[in-house]
Formats: C-alpha cells, sequence, structure tokens
C-alpha cells in the first residue's frame, strides 16, 4: 500500500482553490497513517513546513528586471534550479506516489517527468483548463473558447493572456513544450473533480483510461460546522459567497436582483466591487459584506433560503456549491461547467448563464419552494465527505494498472 505521498502545488498557503485542497489533503492524508512531504515555490506568506528547505527559488514574471524574467522563463521550460530543488526532495523523502496539483509556471511539469522517471506513481489533479487552454480560462472577450483544445497557436493569435502579445507568445510556448503526448508519458492518473472536466479532457484528446472523476471535499472541521447548524426556519434572502469578477456572473445576479424585493447578501471581494456598489448603492435590497471568514460563510449558508452561483465561465468543481449544500442549503445555479452535476431538482435550480429574466424567474421559483434542508444537507456531507474522497483516491494511489 502506498504509504508516502508527496504533494506538489506551486504556492503553500490560502492564494486560492487549490492551495486549499492541497493543504486539505495533506491532513486529510496525514490523519490516515499517510506520510506526507509538500513541494512548493518559496514564498513569503507559505505556511510553515519542515520541507521548505527544499522549496524552488521564487520568481517573479513582473519584477526582477531582465535578468528576474529569465529566470522567470526558465522556469517555465524546466529549466535551471527547479531541477535541483526537486531532485532534492524526491532523493531525501523517496515517495511512493507523487501528487500533483497546480504546477505551471512557478514550479514546471518538468516536476512530472522527474517523479516519474524516479519510479514514482505520478497523480495529477486538475484545478483548472491549463492542459487544454494556455490561458487557464476557456474564455475569450467573457464567453467559452475551445479554439486552444486542438490548436495551440490560437493563444498567440487571440492574445488571450492579458491582451499581452509578450504573454501569449510565452503561453503558446509553454504549451507547445508541455504538449498532451508529453505529459500523457509521465502521469498515471490525472484526476478530474467533475464529470465536465473529464469529458471536456477527453474531447481534447487525453485517454479516457487515465481519466478520474474524484469529486472535491469540505475540510472536516468545516464540514462538522456545517453538521453542528440546525436548521432552523430560514430568513427570506439570498446570498451569493466568492469573487466580485466578470467571469463570475455577478453583474447577472445582482441586476437580477436588483429587479425583486428580496434581500441578496453578497460576500467577497474582486475587481468589479467598486463598480457594482456605486451602480447598486440605491438598492436597499442588496448588501455587499466583503470578506467573510468561515465562520462566518457558514452562519450566512446556514441562515439564507437559498445561494446563488451564477458563473458564466467553465467552472470545474465549485467549493461554493459544495459548501452551500453542506449547509442544507439549496443553489440557483447557473447551467454551466460542472455547477449542474452538484444540483438535483430536490437541492436546486438551474439556469441559462447571463440570463437575467432567467435567473429572476429561477429565484421566485426557489423562495416559493419548500426545501428539505436536513435531505439536503445529509445527502451533500455523505457526497463531500473526506471519507468519501479519501477511498476513491487511495484506488488510484495503489492501483496496479501500468502504461
Amino acid at each position: 500500500m502506498s504509504k508516502r505521498i508527496l504533494l506538489v502545488n506551486k504556492f503553500y498557503y490560502n492564494r486560492g482553490g487549490d492551495c486549499v485542497a492541497t493543504i486539505n489533503l495533506e491532513h486529510l492524508l496525514q490523519a490516515n497513517g499517510y506520510e506526507v512531504a509538500v513541494f512548493a515555490m518559496a514564498y513569503p506568506d507559505n505556511f510553515a513546513s519542515p520541507y521548505s528547505k527544499y522549496f524552488a527559488p521564487e520568481i517573479s514574471f513582473s519584477g526582477g528586471g531582465v535578468k528576474g524574467k529569465l529566470k522567470a522563463l526558465q522556469r517555465t521550460l524546466g529549466l535551471g534550479d527547479i531541477r535541483t530543488s526537486f531532485a532534492r526532495i524526491l532523493h531525501d523523502f523517496r515517495p511512493d506516489v507523487v501528487h500533483l496539483g497546480n504546477i505551471h509556471s512557478y514550479l514546471s511539469p518538468v516536476v512530472a517527468e522527474m517523479a516519474h522517471k524516479a519510479g514514482c506513481r505520478v497523480v495529477w489533479t486538475l484545478h483548472d483548463y491549463k492542459l487544454l487552454c494556455p490561458s487557464y480560462s476557456c474564455l475569450r472577450n467573457g464567453e467559452p473558447c475551445e479554439l486552444c483544445f486542438h490548436n495551440k497557436k490560437q493563444v498567440l493569435d487571440m492574445r488571450c493572456m492579458k491582451g499581452s502579445l509578450a504573454a501569449s507568445a510565452l503561453a503558446y510556448i509553454e504549451a507547445m513544450k508541455w504538449n498532451r503526448s508529453r505529459l500523457e508519458r509521465c502521469t498515471h492518473a490525472f484526476i478530474c473533480p467533475s464529470q465536465f472536466m473529464a469529458t471536456k479532457m477527453a474531447q481534447g484528446g487525453f485517454a479516457q483510461s487515465k481519466l478520474h472523476v474524484v469529486c472535491n471535499f469540505v475540510d472536516p472541521v468545516k464540514l462538522q460546522s456545517f453538521a453542528n447548524a440546525a436548521q432552523t426556519a430560514r430568513r427570506k434572502q439570498l446570498c451569493y459567497v466568492g469573487r466580485l469578477s466578470h467571469e463570475k456572473g455577478v453583474a447577472t445576479m445582482i441586476e437580477a436582483a436588483s429587479r425583486l424585493p428580496y434581500p441578496l447578501l453578497v460576500a467577497g471581494d474582486g475587481p468589479l466591487a467598486t463598480e457594482l456598489k456605486a451602480k447598486y448603492a440605491a438598492c436597499s435590497n442588496i448588501r455587499f459584506l466583503g470578506r467573510l471568514n468561515a465562520d462566518e460563510v457558514s452562519r450566512l449558508l446556514s441562515t439564507s433560503y437559498a445561494s446563488i452561483m451564477p458563473s458564466e465561465c467553465y467552472e470545474n468543481n465549485p467549493l461554493g456549491v459544495i459548501e452551500s449544500l453542506c449547509a442544507g442549503t439549496p443553489v440557483i445555479g447557473a447551467r454551466n461547467g460542472g455547477i449542474p452535476e452538484l444540483i438535483t431538482p430536490t437541492s436546486g435550480i438551474v439556469f441559462a448563464p447571463k440570463d437575467v429574466a432567467g435567473l429572476q424567474t429561477a429565484i421566485e421559483q426557489a423562495l416559493a419552494s419548500r426545501w428539505d434542508n436536513n435531505a439536503i444537507q445529509a445527502d451533500a456531507i455523505t457526497r463531500f465527505s473526506p471519507e468519501q474522497h479519501l477511498k476513491l483516491l487511495s484506488e488510484i494511489y495503489n492501483s496496479k494498472k501500468v502504461f
């Protein structure tokens, strides 16, 4: 049985969903008898770790002058100090499994090749669409785009990376260097948190035999806080927890809410925060709460009648939906990406993304419905439990399948 696991992610603090997932997985594995090491890029905000001495030196794509940019380019291509740093931890820790998260740019896919060459089983969790889309998001001018699935040069032609020719050229070079065939040769299993992701990976030419659907889980402490929350009468209010940005569909959501009399509580921050607050300042039913901590999010979800996930991008396996369901709170979700597969007719309603009128109708339908909050919660706590996640993951870790 595989017992020594090396987790690899470009940052080691709660920077984004990929980091949270990696850190939660570290704790889950340790609690179940695995010996776990971590590898990331050295960074001031990283959590303390006994393995930080192995971390790859920090690089920056925006500072450091010409010398700094050349180092960043080397890192992207898997050259230079990344090889030395990763070789040290492979030699000293000697993992059975190397489990990758987000590794492009600040680390490099070269770690997958090195792990495979060292005889490790290589497992890669796909938190975004980088292996299909050089700019990560499958978005072009705010619309879903799949042009790069079979022709990576589109990222260069369309200047998809920040509208910059230089940044897009770097993304193109990186995609051609770390192409599908090369990555498949050194990866035993790609973990797709949603069936939607698995379908897109297969559409992009990846072998279905290497694609495994394993949903994200909620960390045990947060799961317990949801389980402890009493399912009392809900307020006739809606809530949103997430980033305030165009691709998340928050402009559509707030416009729909402004036409209705029901309270909408918006938790989060982002590039649209100032604009939206100014535009809807006269709407007394819309409140912007800013960033909330975990306990505050739990209370917000547990007292709201429904939450909204209005994303206009290809969401993978959004934690916002999962946590809402674990709180027993139904979700009004956009029919986009991995959102619909998380919602059943007894746990929420789906609507067409960008459809303000359709979202209005869905909100009114949700607030007029009688939801069994206890049943929603009980089902979600089982579906998204750490135990279920570990069961599926251990099967992948210990598979004898060769390639």
